[in-house]
């Protein structure tokens, strides 16, 4: 009869550390593209572990990484056995912090063993005995837009749903998960429609008026700006659309701003920020970032965006949207594709990406489980 039992990785430091924790890594990141993979089809958002394993080790918030294996050896070590499921455990460090993020996954030709369930009570014991009241996880969906009616499970924000009958969905609720949200992933083919484009880009910036000023950089934000990108980091965890799964305020600093970028610049891409400026207070009124893969066969994934609540109404998301455009195919042309998620209550967000050419291609759930 297969022993299944879960261990804790050592994660490298770097892709030149010990071999045997980077061959563990590498197995920890397969297992975990492979059973996203099988859920929502999309290679393009696999990654490479050069790429992953700088977020590994975001200052103040280091990630705890398992792995299940099957037959683990006769001396039961954890370098015996097939590594059959992945997860991961999230928080910040700072004292009185309530919240984690947990994630697992099992690969297809091993689910429906008891694997998921050895690996989430192994998980939720961490949290709990980490003092955190508020446990939040991410599960892929083949899901494509929005739906609803009968074999759907609605969110709880009244947008988008996702099958009631895909593993990830059945697993969580059994668990006492509650479906908060969903994100939309939507894939703009590069090269875009310049002539689409370029109007979309005349029009906000009409709209935006002269009060507004974008900005765009690659790598390290100017020291002009740090403070204006630290708040608008700390900005993402209050205005940002989540729902009723509201978190705790994430406060970022300058200083925490430039370990973050440090720590980011040892994977092989390029990081692009447009960011528009409030002319008459000199101050950020909203931002985005393109992580710009080296490879120039792989996707530029679009992460953090953010208009601040009281600039909102000008249409600089969509000023920032169609200048992230231009800059990725200015500056990295040949690139095949940018992917985003958005909300799908942010309609202000998605009416931009469908004008420019995005097309939904698939979805993640957003779950919550409070103690």
């Amino acid at each position: 009869m297969t022993a299944y039992t879960v261990h804790e990785l050592d994660v490298p430091t770097t892709m030149d550390d010990d071999p045997e924790k980077v061959r563990a890594f590498r197995e920890w990141l397969a297992v975990t593209d492979a059973a996203e993979v099988d859920v929502h089809g999309l290679t393009e958002l696999s990654w490479k572990p050069e790429e992953y394993l700088p977020m590994c080790h975001e200052p103040g918030a280091p990630s705890r990484l398992f792995v299940v294996r099957a037959d683990s050896g006769p001396d039961g070590g954890a370098d015996g056995g097939t590594v059959v499921a992945a997860g991961s455990y999230d928080t910040k460090q700072a004292p009185g912090t309530p919240n984690c993020w947990i994630a697992l996954g099992v690969l297809p030709e091993h689910q429906r063993h008891g694997i998921g369930t050895l690996l989430a009570d192994h998980l939720e014991r961490i949290a709990r005995e980490d003092g955190r009241t508020q446990w939040k996880t991410y599960a892929v969906s083949r899901q494509v837009g929005p739906a609803s009616g009968h074999g759907y499970l609605a969110a709880r924000t009244g947008f988008g749903a996702v099958p009631a009958d895909e593993a990830g969905a059945r697993f969580l609720t059994a668990r006492g998960w509650r479906f908060g949200q969903v994100n939309r992933i939507s894939r703009l083919g590069l090269p875009a429609d310049h002539s689409v484009v370029r109007e979309l880009h005349d029009r906000a910036a009409v709209r935006a008026g002269p009060d507004y000023r974008v900005h765009a950089w690659v790598g390290r934000t100017p020291e002009e700006w740090l403070d204006g990108i630290a708040l608008l980091e700390t900005r993402m965890s209050t205005d940002a659309p989540d729902g009723d799964m509201a978190e705790p305020e994430d406060v970022w600093t300058a200083d925490r701003l430039r370990e973050h970028e440090e720590e980011l610049a040892r994977a092989p891409r390029t990081m692009l920020t447009v960011a528009v400026e409030h002319v008459p207070s000199t101050t950020l009124a909203g931002f985005t970032q393109l992580a710009v893969p080296d490879d120039p066969e792989r996707a530029v994934m679009q992460w953090d965006t953010l208009v601040l609540k009281e600039h909102r109404g000008h249409r600089l998301g969509w000023l920032l949207k169609v200048v992230g455009i231009e800059r990725v195919e200015q500056d990295f042309p040949g690139r095949p594709s940018i992917i985003t998620f958005n909300a799908e209550e942010n309609r202000p967000m998605l009416d931009v990406n469908e004008a420019v050419g995005f097309v939904g291609v698939g979805s993640e759930g957003i779950w919550e489980r409070r103690t």
